[in-house]
This record gives C-alpha cells, sequence and structure tokens, in this order.
C-alpha cells in the first residue's frame, strides 16, 4: 500500500481552524483514490461547522458534518469538493 500527500494545510482564524488534508492511496478502503478531510470548526470546544471527510468503517462512503449532524454525499472529485468547501467557509463568519 502506497501514498502520497498532495495537501496538508492548517490555518486559524481566531477562534477557528480551517485544515485541508488530501493523501492520495492505493489503499482499498478509499475506492476514489483519496483519504481525505476538509475541516472548518471551533478551537474552543463548539465543535465543527463543516467538514468533509471519507468515512472510515464504509468503503466508498463520503460524508459532510455540520453542527445538524452528518449526511452521506456524493463524491464530486478531489478538486471540485475541495473547491466546494473553499467556497462555503469563505463567507462564513
Amino acid at each position: 500500500m502506497s501514498h502520497s500527500v498532495i495537501e496538508d494545510v492548517e490555518d486559524r482564524i481566531e477562534n477557528r481552524i480551517i485544515r485541508r488534508k488530501i493523501i492520495k492511496t492505493n489503499d482499498s478502503q478509499y475506492a476514489s483514490g483519496y483519504r481525505y478531510a476538509f475541516h472548518y470548526g471551533y478551537t474552543d470546544g463548539r465543535g465543527t461547522i463543516l467538514r468533509y471527510d471519507n468515512e472510515n468503517e464504509t468503503v466508498g462512503r463520503h460524508e459532510c458534518h455540520t453542527s445538524d449532524g452528518v449526511t452521506e454525499i456524493e463524491f464530486p472529485g478531489m478538486m471540485e469538493l475541495r473547491d466546494r468547501f473553499i467556497d462555503e467557509i469563505k463567507d462564513q463568519p
């Protein structure tokens, strides 16, 4: 099993954190060929504002996490999902 880190970024803005991690992998657990997490949340324990990631127990499942809960999403492609995440958080308070 091989992998390579494509992106690993962390930014802190006041009491919030933004993390983007993309790993290209040939691990069969990640059918898309990527293991990833895009996270935007609070650093003071209030939780997640928005996160996209692979669900670790179900092969091929992709999820969106918000304060309202977790939903399964269609995976449009790695860069498309990354760009969507960036667009969705850019106007957040």
